[in-house]
């Protein structure tokens, strides 16, 4: 398993937007080979002393928390999808900015590939 992850600040008013934006978006990264994508709107996000998320993507008063994941089979699977949306000619209306434009500030998404190293539950 290889998961990408994410936090971002989304306009709190945005937030049926950005659902609707991810539902539509997301169906890419699955149609790549994503086995799993999970959005999460912040419910119970703490202000730290030193640092947290707010913090970490600079929200503002009228922005809430996102925070997401997509699971990959493995880092291949999702290094040959990320080659493929980063080609030329990957044309695709679900990824297009101005067909399905965010409803967010992404200068401020912060995102990373991660390889797990304790995994415990699940199935």
């Amino acid at each position: 398993m290889y998961i990408d992850g994410f936090v971002i600040a989304v306009p709190t008013a945005n937030k049926q937007k950005f659902i609707d934006h991810a539902k539509y978006a997301d169906s890419a990264f699955v149609d790549m080979g994503a086995t799993r994508i999970v959005e999460c709107w912040a419910d119970d996000v703490k202000d730290g002393k030193t640092t947290d998320f707010r913090m970490a993507v600079k929200a503002e008063e009228n922005e809430s928390v996102v925070f997401s994941w997509i699971e990959w089979p493995d880092k291949a699977t999702r290094d040959a999808a990320m080659e493929k949306m980063m080609s030329e000619d990957f044309d695709d209306p679900r990824m297009d900015m101005e067909k399905n434009p965010m409803p967010f500030d992404g200068a401020r998404l912060i995102y990373g590939g991660f390889a797990p190293v304790v995994e415990l539950g699940g199935d």
